[in-house]
């Protein structure tokens, strides 16, 4: 699966307006994440996971970083993202459902926050990138 030219500029466009807001929709996707799906909190047993808490703000500020380093190497997604895939399949050991589910949880949360943006066909090309980020993500398991 490959993102069509208008893929990748909606991508880029979409970008441009959560890369100021980076951090708090980075923190408020966690917090889905974790309300929705408690399972993924065992990863995170050393972080206050209280609404807002420093920990998770920073946490999700690393989250939305590495997306923003996803969309600007859109086109060589797999060597730039090589070293984060290596963290979480090696060392974290993340099991690789919960790449789709923070996945899901960040289109739910930008759906939230952009909702005149997020069209269909935005939520389209998102999903799509956020599936092939995913299974970039996932190739070290294999």
């Amino acid at each position: 699966m490959s993102l069509l030219k208008n893929e990748r500029a909606i991508i880029m466009s979409m970008w441009d307006k959560m890369a100021s807001q980076a951090e708090a929709i980075g923190t408020e996707t966690l917090e889905r994440l974790f309300s929705s799906y408690p399972q993924t909190k065992t990863y995170f047993p050393h972080f206050d996971l209280h609404h807002g808490s420093q920990q998770l703000r920073a946490h999700g500020s690393k989250i939305l970083a590495a997306v923003g380093d996803a969309v600007k190497n859109i086109d060589n997604l797999a060597s730039a993202m090589t070293k984060l895939s290596e963290l979480h399949a090696y060392i974290l050991r993340v099991d690789p459902v919960n790449f789709k589910l923070l996945s899901h949880c960040l289109l739910v949360t930008l759906a939230a926050r952009f909702p005149a943006e997020f069209t269909p066909e935005v939520h389209e090309a998102w999903d799509k990138f956020l599936s092939i980020l995913s299974s970039v993500l996932t190739e070290k398991y294999r």
